[in-house]
Protein backbone atom coordinates (compact mmCIF):
# COMPACT_ATOMS: atom_id res chain seq x y z
CA UNK A 1 0.00 0.00 0.00
CA UNK A 2 1.04 3.45 -1.11
CA UNK A 3 -0.27 6.63 0.07
CA UNK A 4 0.83 9.70 -2.08
CA UNK A 5 0.64 13.37 0.47
CA UNK A 6 -1.17 15.55 -1.13
CA UNK A 7 -0.82 18.54 0.73
CA UNK A 8 -0.33 21.87 -1.12
CA UNK A 9 1.92 22.68 1.46
CA UNK A 10 3.82 20.05 0.66
CA UNK A 11 3.75 20.25 -3.08
CA UNK A 12 4.88 23.64 -2.68
CA UNK A 13 8.32 22.73 -1.02
CA UNK A 14 8.64 20.14 -3.27
CA UNK A 15 8.63 22.52 -6.31
CA UNK A 16 11.65 24.77 -4.58
CA UNK A 17 13.64 21.22 -3.67
CA UNK A 18 13.34 20.01 -7.31
CA UNK A 19 14.48 23.24 -9.21
CA UNK A 20 18.14 23.24 -10.17
CA UNK A 21 18.96 26.71 -8.53
CA UNK A 22 18.19 25.35 -5.12
CA UNK A 23 21.61 25.20 -3.35
CA UNK A 24 22.76 22.90 -0.41
CA UNK A 25 22.11 25.03 1.90
CA UNK A 26 18.74 25.73 0.76
CA UNK A 27 17.91 22.28 -0.30
CA UNK A 28 18.44 20.14 2.90
CA UNK A 29 16.34 22.77 4.69
CA UNK A 30 13.67 21.54 2.61
CA UNK A 31 14.26 18.01 2.78
CA UNK A 32 13.99 18.26 6.41
CA UNK A 33 10.71 20.04 6.19
CA UNK A 34 8.94 17.77 3.66
CA UNK A 35 10.13 15.19 5.43
CA UNK A 36 8.28 16.43 8.78
CA UNK A 37 5.18 17.26 6.32
CA UNK A 38 5.46 13.34 5.32
CA UNK A 39 6.19 11.73 8.73
CA UNK A 40 3.28 13.60 10.19
CA UNK A 41 1.20 11.45 8.14
CA UNK A 42 2.37 8.24 8.36
CA UNK A 43 2.21 8.68 12.14
CA UNK A 44 -1.57 8.82 12.31
CA UNK A 45 -1.29 5.22 11.88
CA UNK A 46 0.44 4.33 14.91
CA UNK A 47 -0.41 2.72 17.87
CA UNK A 48 -0.97 4.37 21.56
CA UNK A 49 -1.87 2.93 24.95
CA UNK A 50 -3.05 4.33 27.94
CA UNK A 51 -0.80 6.46 30.15
CA UNK A 52 -1.09 7.84 33.77
CA UNK A 53 -0.29 11.28 34.72
CA UNK A 54 -0.74 13.77 36.70
CA UNK A 55 -1.07 17.44 35.68
CA UNK A 56 -0.92 20.37 38.06
CA UNK A 57 -4.49 20.04 38.28
CA UNK A 58 -5.70 16.72 38.49
CA UNK A 59 -4.60 13.08 37.73
CA UNK A 60 -5.66 11.47 34.35
CA UNK A 61 -5.18 8.73 31.99
CA UNK A 62 -3.54 10.42 28.63
CA UNK A 63 -1.97 8.46 25.89
CA UNK A 64 1.53 7.50 24.60
CA UNK A 65 3.19 5.54 21.83
CA UNK A 66 3.44 1.81 21.88
CA UNK A 67 6.45 0.96 20.30
CA UNK A 68 9.21 1.72 20.07
CA UNK A 69 10.77 4.00 17.47
CA UNK A 70 13.74 3.55 15.50
CA UNK A 71 14.45 5.17 12.48
CA UNK A 72 17.27 4.21 9.31
CA UNK A 73 18.17 6.23 6.99
CA UNK A 74 19.58 4.35 3.81
CA UNK A 75 23.17 5.89 3.54
CA UNK A 76 23.87 8.31 1.94
CA UNK A 77 21.46 10.38 1.09
CA UNK A 78 18.84 9.18 4.30
CA UNK A 79 20.85 11.24 6.14
CA UNK A 80 19.58 14.40 4.80
CA UNK A 81 16.08 13.40 5.99
CA UNK A 82 16.77 12.58 9.22
CA UNK A 83 16.97 15.59 11.44
CA UNK A 84 13.22 16.51 9.81
CA UNK A 85 12.13 12.40 11.60
CA UNK A 86 13.51 13.51 15.05
CA UNK A 87 12.42 16.44 15.38
CA UNK A 88 9.29 15.16 15.38
CA UNK A 89 10.05 12.47 17.32
CA UNK A 90 13.23 13.12 19.65
CA UNK A 91 13.87 9.89 21.51
CA UNK A 92 13.98 7.60 18.27
CA UNK A 93 16.43 4.81 18.35
CA UNK A 94 18.72 5.77 15.30
CA UNK A 95 20.43 2.84 12.85
CA UNK A 96 22.24 3.28 9.84
CA UNK A 97 22.27 1.23 6.35
CA UNK A 98 24.84 1.33 3.78
CA UNK A 99 23.56 0.50 0.41
CA UNK A 100 25.11 1.60 -3.20
CA UNK A 101 23.80 0.50 -6.85
CA UNK A 102 26.40 -1.28 -8.83
CA UNK A 103 26.89 0.76 -12.00
CA UNK A 104 26.99 -2.26 -13.94
CA UNK A 105 24.24 -4.15 -12.47
CA UNK A 106 21.99 -1.23 -10.75
CA UNK A 107 21.63 -4.29 -7.95
CA UNK A 108 22.01 -2.67 -4.27
CA UNK A 109 25.31 -3.66 -2.82
CA UNK A 110 25.33 -3.93 1.04
CA UNK A 111 28.47 -2.07 2.79
CA UNK A 112 27.06 -1.17 6.17
CA UNK A 113 25.07 -1.67 8.78
CA UNK A 114 24.21 -0.84 12.49
CA UNK A 115 21.09 -0.79 14.17
CA UNK A 116 19.90 -0.34 17.70
CA UNK A 117 18.90 -3.81 20.49
CA UNK A 118 17.00 -4.00 23.24
CA UNK A 119 14.25 -2.04 21.72
CA UNK A 120 10.32 -2.79 22.51
CA UNK A 121 7.84 -3.72 20.05
CA UNK A 122 9.68 -1.60 17.72
CA UNK A 123 8.19 0.71 14.63
CA UNK A 124 11.11 1.13 11.76
CA UNK A 125 10.89 3.90 9.53
CA UNK A 126 12.84 3.54 6.57
CA UNK A 127 13.78 7.15 5.25
CA UNK A 128 15.40 7.25 1.54
CA UNK A 129 14.50 10.78 -0.84
CA UNK A 130 14.44 8.82 -3.59
CA UNK A 131 12.54 5.32 -4.57
CA UNK A 132 13.65 4.48 -7.40
CA UNK A 133 14.16 1.05 -8.27
CA UNK A 134 13.33 0.07 -5.10
CA UNK A 135 16.76 -2.63 -5.18
CA UNK A 136 18.02 -1.02 -2.76
CA UNK A 137 14.96 -0.33 -0.23
CA UNK A 138 13.39 -4.24 -1.09
CA UNK A 139 17.17 -5.25 0.02
CA UNK A 140 17.20 -3.10 3.31
CA UNK A 141 13.73 -4.52 4.25
CA UNK A 142 14.84 -7.98 4.04
CA UNK A 143 17.83 -7.16 6.02
CA UNK A 144 15.84 -5.80 8.59
CA UNK A 145 13.53 -8.81 8.60
CA UNK A 146 16.43 -11.06 9.12
CA UNK A 147 17.47 -9.03 12.28
CA UNK A 148 13.63 -9.56 13.56
CA UNK A 149 12.29 -5.85 12.69
CA UNK A 150 8.52 -6.63 11.07
CA UNK A 151 7.12 -3.40 11.66
CA UNK A 152 8.39 -1.42 9.07
CA UNK A 153 7.09 2.03 7.28
CA UNK A 154 8.62 3.75 4.04
CA UNK A 155 9.25 7.15 3.76
CA UNK A 156 10.66 9.10 0.65
CA UNK A 157 10.19 12.57 -1.30
CA UNK A 158 9.80 11.24 -4.17
CA UNK A 159 8.97 8.17 -6.09
CA UNK A 160 8.77 6.00 -9.78
CA UNK A 161 6.21 3.91 -10.22
CA UNK A 162 8.50 1.13 -10.72
CA UNK A 163 10.07 1.13 -7.36
CA UNK A 164 6.68 1.27 -5.77
CA UNK A 165 5.81 -1.93 -7.31
CA UNK A 166 8.91 -3.38 -6.75
CA UNK A 167 8.82 -2.41 -3.31
CA UNK A 168 5.00 -3.47 -2.87
CA UNK A 169 5.51 -7.40 -5.01
CA UNK A 170 8.40 -8.38 -2.27
CA UNK A 171 6.98 -6.57 0.77
CA UNK A 172 3.03 -6.33 0.63
CA UNK A 173 3.16 -5.42 4.68
CA UNK A 174 5.31 -2.66 4.20
CA UNK A 175 3.46 0.69 3.78
CA UNK A 176 5.13 3.67 1.93
CA UNK A 177 4.54 7.18 2.25
CA UNK A 178 5.45 9.69 -0.33
CA UNK A 179 5.83 13.34 -1.00
CA UNK A 180 4.63 12.97 -4.64
CA UNK A 181 4.75 9.76 -7.87
CA UNK A 182 6.68 10.85 -10.60
CA UNK A 183 6.44 9.58 -14.13
CA UNK A 184 9.02 6.84 -14.69
CA UNK A 185 12.57 6.03 -15.03
CA UNK A 186 14.72 6.96 -17.87
CA UNK A 187 17.41 4.50 -19.28
CA UNK A 188 20.08 5.44 -16.40
CA UNK A 189 17.49 4.53 -13.71
CA UNK A 190 16.94 8.22 -12.63
CA UNK A 191 13.77 9.34 -11.64
CA UNK A 192 11.87 11.77 -14.55
CA UNK A 193 11.02 14.69 -13.78
CA UNK A 194 13.00 13.88 -10.37
CA UNK A 195 15.34 16.01 -8.67
CA UNK A 196 19.01 15.02 -9.73
CA UNK A 197 21.27 12.62 -7.54
CA UNK A 198 20.12 13.48 -4.04
CA UNK A 199 23.16 12.81 -2.36
CA UNK A 200 24.94 15.27 -4.43
CA UNK A 201 22.44 18.07 -3.83
CA UNK A 202 22.55 17.61 0.33
CA UNK A 203 26.11 17.15 0.29
CA UNK A 204 27.47 19.25 -2.34
CA UNK A 205 29.40 16.34 -4.16
CA UNK A 206 28.96 14.93 -7.99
Amino acid sequence: MHQEINHPFLKHKLTALRDSKTQHKEFRELANEITMLICYEALKNIEIEDYSIETPMAPMIGKRMKNDIVVVPILRAGVGMLDGILTLVPNARVGFVGMYRDHDTKMPVEYYSKLPEDVKNPLVFIIDPMLATGGSVVATIDLLKNRGFNNIVLISIISAPEGIKTVETAHPDVPIFTGNVDDRLDDNKYIIPGLGDAGDRLFGTK
